[in-house]
């Protein structure tokens, strides 16, 4: 059985683009505090820790005068980098989790597997290329550098949907919920649960 222990991280990021600081509780109660300059960006991190459990606090300014690609990102990798280390060796979780969710005609998939292996596919074709200010290219970039820092393996996949509000959504909450359940502690799971003995 795993130990028990906190399972949480902080990072400080602080480059020429951005300044971020961030942390994550992968064992919460579903509390965001999200300050960012991408208000679409807050929902959508607000969705994801509610479904999830997980706890997030993210401070985040960035270069938004050109546009918000790099807060986006580096929010993305900073989650990612918080995850890694949070979860430690791994001992005991469950690893692997396949989650639908629904948001009115939307339904989206994500699919995890814990590897340390990061590997990111994604099937998503909006009907809009922005939602208000939003870039839904950027829903990508910040999938891909959490999948990427995290080192996991994410799959994504929109099945279908009209409103791209909606089918963004669906991910976020599935991505929550997919990563809760993935980095859940299974008591029946004696150490990592890999054949190699390590993850």
């Amino acid at each position: 059985m795993a130990e028990n222990r906190v399972r949480e991280a902080t990072v400080a990021r602080k480059t020429n683009e951005t300044d971020i600081k961030l942390t994550f509780a992968v064992d919460g109660t579903g509390e965001a505090k999200i300050d960012t300059d991408v208000p679409f960006l807050n929902h959508m991190l607000d969705l994801f820790t509610k479904h999830g459990q997980f706890n997030l606090n993210v401070e985040a300014r960035g270069d938004i005068d050109i546009d918000d690609h790099h807060t986006v990102e580096d929010i993305g990798i900073c989650i990612g980098q918080t995850l890694r280390e949070a979860l430690g060796d791994k001992r005991g979780i469950k690893r692997y989790a396949s989650v639908f969710v629904p948001m009115d005609e939307a339904l989206a998939q994500v699919i995890i597997d814990v590897s340390n292996r990061p590997h990111f596919e994604y099937r998503a074709e909006y009907p809009s290329a922005q939602v208000g200010s939003f870039s839904t290219e950027l829903v990508h970039e910040f999938l891909w550098k959490l999948a990427l820092e995290s080192r996991i393996t994410l799959h994504v996949i929109v099945h279908y949907g009209k409103n791209t509000h909606h089918m963004i959504e669906a991910v976020f909450k599935a991505l929550g919920r997919a990563l809760d359940e993935a980095t859940s502690i299974d008591p029946r799971v004696q150490g990592v649960p890999s054949t190699k003995g390590v993850l």
